[in-house]
């Protein structure tokens, strides 16, 4: 029998802001780790998106962008969207949304990527604010509903002489929409090692259903999904007193459930407390299509300064390599997966080469290093590490 070397095509949407400084680094690395690995091919496919296109173009992005990424992508590897003007004013639509809103929200609910997924994982070497909690406290994941709640576009004005009198922005819950993400928690926590305090594979719901018939809803189809399920422990929690327990005890927690809206919410929360958002990446997953991104934003000011921090990108990209490896069942581009994640972890255990954000704490007399710097140094790690180590 033949080995069969499977082509991966990749949408790569550097957006704007640092986002075009970073995800050129995460392709960087992704280039070497398939050249490291073998056995996959990556065939790259890369569009300009976002503000920045909009105000030259006067479209979020082309026809060809939104084609390929939407009917031929295997995976898309996203940048922070959101530019400034010559005035320094936030670049809009005419309807008020966010120049790029179209590619970031359109893309979840046209591919239905019902599940946002941010690993919360708190690596050697980084600092978190919550004092005397090491690596072996902070790792979860908290999976958000991606595609209804208060974001989706669901809203009424009623203006008086041209001045808004009263908005109303409408929160849809469906039953469909809160069986389906609260499912992929559950299977999530199948198949993980288990909370850091107990080692239990534990799902926490977070939602306010005390008050609202919404989170009454999503917590129901909470419990009836459970059910198939007997093995994983149920657990708890409104938003407002989830975000003091996540920082007295972060250990407890494996996989959090939340609507969109507070899914938006604490999942900032968990980018804190694992060190900040140049850490944190996150992907947008469906049954069919994977978007993966860094949670930060586009920061326009430092764009072209060689100072943002690229690990989120990188660690992104390393979440889709992890998906792709799942969805098609290929080791190959699993185990590239796990060299990127465990290079970055050494560079950031290694401690002499970060970026300023991660020059706190007892690493706070570090002098930092640019984003180039910091890719090369997360590529130097992964030529290092023994394939199958």
């Amino acid at each position: 029998m033949f080995d069969v070397t499977r082509t991966y095509k990749i949408s790569v949407l550097p957006g704007d802001g640092i986002g075009r400084d970073v995800v050129p680094e995460a392709v960087r690395v992704l280039d070497e780790v398939q050249k490291h690995v073998g056995g996959f091919q990556i065939d790259l496919h890369e569009f300009e998106c976002g503000g920045e296109y909009y105000l030259r173009e006067g479209r979020e992005w082309s026809v060809e962008a939104e084609n390929f990424t939407k009917k031929e992508a295997d995976a898309v590897l996203l940048g922070a969207i959101g530019a400034n003007d010559a005035h320094g004013k936030s670049v809009k639509l005419p309807n008020g949304h966010l120049a790029g809103y179209s590619v970031v929200i359109g893309l979840r609910i046209e591919l239905e990527l019902y599940a946002n997924v941010r690993p919360v994982n708190l690596l050697e070497g980084v600092w978190t604010p919550i004092k005397e909690k090491t690596p072996d406290d902070i790792n979860m994941i908290i999976v958000r509903e991606n595609t209804e709640g208060l974001y989706a576009p669901a809203r009424e004005e009623i203006t008086k002489n041209n001045t808004s009198e009263v908005v109303i922005d409408g929160r849809v819950i469906t039953k469909k929409g809160s069986e389906r993400v609260t499912r992929f928690a559950y299977e999530l926590a199948k198949i993980s090692s288990g909370a850091p305090s107990d080692g239990k594979k534990r799902v926490t719901c977070v939602d306010k259903s005390n008050l609202l018939a919404g989170c009454q809803l999503f917590r129901s189809s909470f419990n009836k999904v459970g059910e198939d399920y007997p093995d994983i422990e149920k657990d708890y929690a409104y938003v407002d007193a989830w975000t003091q327990w996540v920082i007295r005890k972060p250990e407890h927690y494996n996989i959090v459930v939340a609507p969109n809206e507070f899914g938006d919410i604490i999942t900032d929360l968990g980018a804190a407390i694992q060190g900040g958002l140049g850490v944190a990446p996150a992907g947008s997953i469906g049954n069919r299509h994977g978007v993966f991104e860094p949670v930060h934003g586009s920061a326009p000011k430092y764009y072209g300064q060689n100072v943002a921090n690229p690990m989120a990108a990188i660690l992104a990209m390393g979440m889709m390599l992890e998906w792709l490896g799942t969805k098609h069942e290929d080791v190959k581009i699993k185990l590239a997966a796990n060299m990127v994640q465990e290079a970055v972890a050494l560079v950031l255990k290694n401690g002499k080469i970060r970026t300023r954000d991660l020059c706190v704490g007892e690493w706070i007399a570090i002098k930092p290093s640019s984003t180039k710097v910091v890719t090369t140094a997360i590529i130097d790690e992964m030529k290092s590490i023994q394939l199958g180590g």
